[in-house]
């Protein structure tokens, strides 16, 4: 611990002193001269690692009329006097270990006088700001959102000029945005229970710099407050963490209300601590900002530790028990319910999705039962061009998708298009894994490869798949977005299946299109869900990484690994990375909920949900085997266990539904209202049941790999490696639930982990029975035997 007695003398030097602000401005502050970056240990360090980037480091008391700031006072030295009134700041600054960042604890105390409605912030200004800045702050701003906004509402429609139009720009929801125009007022403000981590971030293309702070979730005050500020003339940006959050607007799906946030009042002796780390950093470009992010998301919240509550096998078990349950028949065709109505839509959110976990029970009845699901979605849903509508009613009506009463073509989602390819090869792969493969019939691979070629066809002509698209025609209705992610792991999918070399190729061309235009240039992936516009969103983001690990998978390119594990960067910044502290009374509170792992949606849907909507995320687990990078398999294993904290069972009430149901809704920002922070919505959701069915099924339960000191449990059971040789691990598994337990376990050794894992490989891995309450010890050998231990 340093002597902070004349921290503040260094911050001085930026010329920020004990000025009143009668309005919030933009600092101006100098950068460290080299004299005061000498004067002091780790604050000259720290200072110097912000003047890199042209910054600073200030401390203000900010002084609030409601949500109106009525002026802001700005430390000079560790003390601040304001009449009657006494400020004291304390410092404790610190490496962090890897030694690429600082962290502060900085304490504000009242020690003289009274203050009213008074929040203490630690702001970060930069000069020779440019707009090119990419920033980002993870779960809600991408590329400072700095986008044409349409709408005010959840969902809103499209205008006239983005059909048919290849010229369109990205359009997005109305989100908390730095300003695209050069005259309005730009200004971002959050609640840290905004974000799925409470960090902000930009990259410099100019000085080829990153810088990411992050902070704690709050303070004995409540939430903590995050924002972004640009100058009128966009010269300077000020990046400002504050206790508590005081905002004038809040932010909800694609709207804004008036915000309600106070600052307290203060008395003598009165003191909050904030706590950050600082890191700036060389970067070429936004994949390196990305991937340092994924470094140290955790460094200041520290690692997770999920509960196991629910062991797979249990809910696997459940899951396709409700599954199973809502089989219907309509005048439409016959099907598995994809929601709670009886209409159908593909993919998404889980149409033909939920059918692959039913088909892999190996079931007589369930196999046939896909198979009339099949015939309905192949006779029914696919258009003339070769792509497939994506909504039909119970009674048979096909609808459009995002329509515009000035272009009446039925229109249908490139993402659904994307998850059908994908998942009926998926099927087709599986019935030959199972043995089965007599009872693939040929419409249903007729049809595989006709949208593979419309995928093909539309690529070849446009050079991108669009958002929406016409089935009957295979015309781009609405250019741009990231909504075609999965497409190209389709392409590779179908490309294998039908050995068509070619399709393989456009795959290849169409994922190095996004990851250049939508990775490299713009930071984020968009326009993947039907309810959003071109929002930035997680769906689009899980989606292209599916796509590149399929591209590692049947090229071995070595090009497509490094682009995955940039992707994966971006999917972590979706996903939670700490356990949000819940309202007293809310329901995960009550419950206990550790939510790190849960998965954000979009921009514009501010809300996280139990996994990805709709996969088994597999791919993180992939891409740990390639690696050997053990925060993809933390990544998956965080998300896996959020899931099952919002599967409703008995003394875990969630849904207050069907036992193993979940719902889309686990929810740390106050989008929706205060009232719904914490708690779940009453109802179910088959996409987040499926998932938890899917990750059931492709991640293992434990991974072993004898001899090498690898053991990693992602079932709900605690692994003890008891020996390990370079002939076989002897492991001891704990259930601690209250449910019994089969685990599947994946045995292998370093150079069968450097081959890609099949598709269909989770129906030859072994499984263990561990009975609720009690523990068993197996054998596990190098060649895949597992074998109970007396």
């Amino acid at each position: 611990m340093l002597d902070r007695r004349n921290c503040l003398s260094l911050l001085a030097a930026t010329g920020v002193g004990a000025k009143f602000a009668l309005d919030p401005t933009v600092s101006q502050a100098r950068p460290l001269d080299a004299g005061a970056a000498r004067a002091d240990g780790q604050a000259a360090e720290l200072s110097r690692s912000l003047r890199e980037l042209h910054g600073s480091l200030r401390v203000s008391i900010r002084e609030y009329d409601g949500t109106t700031l009525r002026r802001a006072q700005a430390f000079d030295g560790d003390l601040l006097t304001d009449g009657t009134r006494q400020w004291r700041l304390t410092w404790d600054t610190r490496r962090v270990p890897d030694g690429h960042g600082w962290e502060v604890t900085l304490t504000c105390t009242l020690e003289k006088g009274q203050a009213e409605q008074i929040a203490l912030s630690v702001d970060f200004p930069f000069e020779s700001w440019e707009t090119a800045n990419y920033v980002m702050i993870p779960g809600i701003v991408y590329n400072g959102n700095r986008y044409r906004t349409i709408g005010n509402s959840y969902n809103p429609d499209y205008p006239a000029d983005m059909y048919y139009n290849p010229q369109t720009p990205l359009t997005t929801s109305n989100n908390p945005r730095l300003a695209s125009d050069a005259k309005a007022p730009s200004l971002i403000e959050l609640a840290t229970g905004n974000t799925a981590a409470p960090v902000m971030s930009f990259f410099s293309p100019r000085f080829q710099k990153g810088w990411i702070v992050l902070t704690e979730q709050g303070t004995r005050l409540g939430n903590s407050g995050l924002s972004v500020e640009e100058s009128a003339d966009r010269e300077s940006c000020e990046f400002r963490i504050s206790a508590p959050v005081v905002r004038r607007q809040v932010a909800g799906f694609g709207d804004f209300r008036t915000s309600d946030d106070r600052a307290p009042n203060w008395a003598p002796g009165g003191a909050v601590s904030i706590r950050f780390q600082v890191f700036t950093f060389d970067a070429d470009g936004i994949p390196a900002v990305l991937r340092k992010f994924m470094e140290v998301r955790k460094s200041l919240t520290g690692p997770t530790v999920p509960r196991n509550l629910l062991p797979m096998s249990k809910l696997a078990e459940l899951g396709t028990d409700i599954c199973r349950g809502n089989f219907t028949e309509t005048k439409a065709g016959r099907y598995y319910l994809p929601e709670n109505s009886r209409h159908f839509q593909l993919g998404w959110v889980s149409g033909m999705i939920n059918t692959y976990p039913m088909l892999a029970l190996n079931d007589p009845t369930e196999r046939g039962r896909v198979s009339e699901e099949l015939d309905f979605i192949c006779s029914r849903m696919q258009g003339r061009s070769g792509f497939f509508y994506g909504f039909i009613t119970q009674d048979g009506e096909i609808r459009s998708e995002k329509a515009h009463p000035s272009f009446p073509a039925v229109q249908a989602m490139v993402r659904k298009n994307g998850d059908v390819l994908f998942w009926l090869i998926k099927h087709l792969m599986l019935l030959k894994a199972q043995q089965h493969g007599e009872a693939i019939k040929e419409s249903w691979e007729s049809a595989a490869a006709g949208l593979a070629e419309a995928f093909s066809r539309t690529w070849q002509k446009h050079g991108e798949f669009g958002q929406y698209i016409v089935p009957e025609t295979g015309e781009i209705a609405v250019y741009n977005s990231t909504a075609g992610a999965i497409a190209p792991a389709g392409l590779a999918l179908a490309a294998e299946y039908f050995q068509r070399p070619d399709w393989l190729s456009v795959a290849e061309e169409a994922a190095e299109r996004y990851y250049a235009r939508d990775i490299q240039s713009r930071g984020f992936t968009s326009g993947a869900c039907a309810d959003i516009s071109q929002d930035a969103d997680s769906e689009s983001a899980f989606g292209l990484l599916e796509s590149f690990m399929a591209l590692y998978q049947y090229t071995g390119k070595n090009r497509w690994l490094k682009r995955a594990e940039v992707q994966a960067a971006l999917c972590s910044s979706w996903t939670l990375a700490y356990d949000p502290v819940f309202p007293t009374g809310s329901a995960i509170a009550r419950l206990q909920g550790r939510m790190a792992g849960a998965v954000w949606a979009s921009s514009q849907n501010k809300h996280a949900a139990p996994g990805v909507c709709t996969s088994s995320a597999d791919h993180l687990f992939k891409l740990y085997r390639a690696t050997g990078d053990k925060k993809y398999a933390e990544l998956i294993s965080d998300i896996q266990h959020a899931h099952a904290e919002a599967v409703n069972m008995p003394g875990h009430i969630t849904t207050n539904y069907l036992i193993g149901s979940s719902m889309e809704r686990i929810q740390p920002s106050d989008a929706e209202g205060k009232g719904a922070v914490g708690n779940f919505i009453r109802t179910r959701n088959s996409w987040t049941e499926t998932d938890g069915v899917l990750m059931a099924l492709e991640l293992p339960g434990i991974y072993v790999r004898p001899g090498e000191g690898i053991l990693i449990p992602f079932d709900h059971v605690e692994a003890e490696q008891v020996s390990d040789s370079r002939q076989a691990s002897v492991v001891r598994l704990t259930n601690n639930t209250a449910y019994a337990a089969r685990v599947s376990v994946l045995v292998e050794t370093a150079r069968q982990s450097a081959r890609p894992l099949g598709y269909t490989a989770f129906l030859d891995w072994p499984q263990v029975e561990v009975p609720a309450g009690g523990a068993v010890t197996v054998r596990v050998t190098r060649d895949g035997d597992v074998a109970l231990q007396a």
